[in-house]
């Protein structure tokens, strides 16, 4: 699609601050900057200006003077820093900071009281807006920010039934793809180490697996998904569980790196060798899965991308608060394909 057509789109449909970000070729933090009145470079200032004239961007005065009183405070809540989650802190901050905000942090270890005490703390610093990895335990305490004009903005998991944004990726297809590419090569007793089915992301990576077996014909036998619950002992639990079937599977797919790992614990123990004696896939991918000697087939979610867009929004929403919101962004996962797996004969 031409520049011109795009400004045509925007202008049809009323610009936002993203679409003038994009005319200008400019980030949405340096139009959050200019409309604000902090200084920017000039050569900036005037393709911003040129923009806005172009696409007749017009922001909402009475929506923008809600909130005069901006921290420029980003609230953070995250479960555990795991690898997933600190390099989402990792990007996110950078992400973040390059529009003048700052992320305020705050880990809960799954414990919905210290949920709780995060959402009052930041409730306390006055963030502008807030962005999580959801969790259902406290609905009614996050619907309550929502409706006090705080912007929620979920990742990873969703909660359903919240006037929020969601940045997510593709779960469901993602897992699908992962778990075809073991039935390409011969695999039909496939087992899965699930996560915590009370997260949106558990049941949508489970639902691509089972999609997989339904599609090829296999049987869904429920001795092969067991629950690890996202972390290492839970994968090396359900590892052992998986392998001491009668008939133990011929791969094993984990839903995250955390339970992967505990399966590759389990494996060492007990000596087998990936991919001679098992395949392994797991979704989420990390450093040491390139350095092992098979190297681990992994899903890569779009770490970069999912923080870039999580900005946006924010600078988008607070720039105009009545804007549109309770959006869905679903980004696309690479499948690294390495030497974890082998064909059966």
């Amino acid at each position: 699609m031409s520049e011109t057509t795009d400004r045509t789109t925007a202008k049809r449909r009323s610009a936002t601050i993203i679409d003038v970000a994009k005319a200008a070729n400019v980030a949405v933090g340096t139009v959050s900057r200019y409309l604000n009145g902090q200084i920017i470079r000039r050569s900036n200032r005037e393709q911003i200006e040129t923009a806005i004239h172009d696409l007749g961007y017009r922001r909402n005065a009475a929506a923008a003077s809600i909130r005069t009183d901006l921290t420029h405070m980003i609230g953070f809540l995250v479960p555990t820093f795991d690898e997933f989650h600190a390099r989402m802190l990792e990007h996110l901050a950078r992400s973040v900071r390059q529009t003048g905000r700052a992320l305020l942090t705050y880990c809960h270890g799954g414990d919905p009281r210290i949920v709780a005490e995060a959402l009052d703390f930041f409730a306390a610093q006055r963030v502008d807006a807030l962005v999580m990895d959801g969790t259902a335990e406290v609905y009614h305490r996050v619907d309550d920010l929502i409706t006090h004009d705080v912007p929620i903005i979920f990742y990873n998991n969703d909660v359903k039934g919240l006037a929020a944004d969601r940045v997510m990726v593709e779960n469901q297809k993602a897992s699908y793809r992962i778990v075809t590419h073991l039935i390409d090569l011969g695999h039909q007793r496939i087992g899965m180490l699930t996560g915590n089915p009370a997260n949106s992301s558990a049941v949508e990576r489970l639902t691509g697996y089972e999609q997989a077996l339904i599609e090829y014909g296999l049987p869904m036998d429920p001795a092969l998904t067991v629950r690890g619950n996202w972390v290492y002992e839970g994968g090396y639990q359900a590892t052992k569980r998986l392998m001491q079937l009668e008939t133990p599977p011929t791969a094993i797919f984990a839903a995250n790196y955390n339970m992967a790992m505990g399966a590759l614990g389990w494996f060492k123990e007990n000596g087998l060798r990936v991919p001679t004696d098992i395949s392994l896939v797991s979704f989420d991918d990390v450093e040491i899965f390139r350095l092992l000697d098979a190297g681990i087939t992994a899903v890569a979610q779009p770490v970069a991308k999912i923080a870039d867009t999580i900005t946006d929004i924010l600078v988008e929403r607070l720039a105009d608060p009545s804007g549109s919101h309770n959006r869905t962004t679903l980004l696309e996962c690479d499948i690294i394909l390495r030497g974890s797996t082998r064909r059966l004969t």
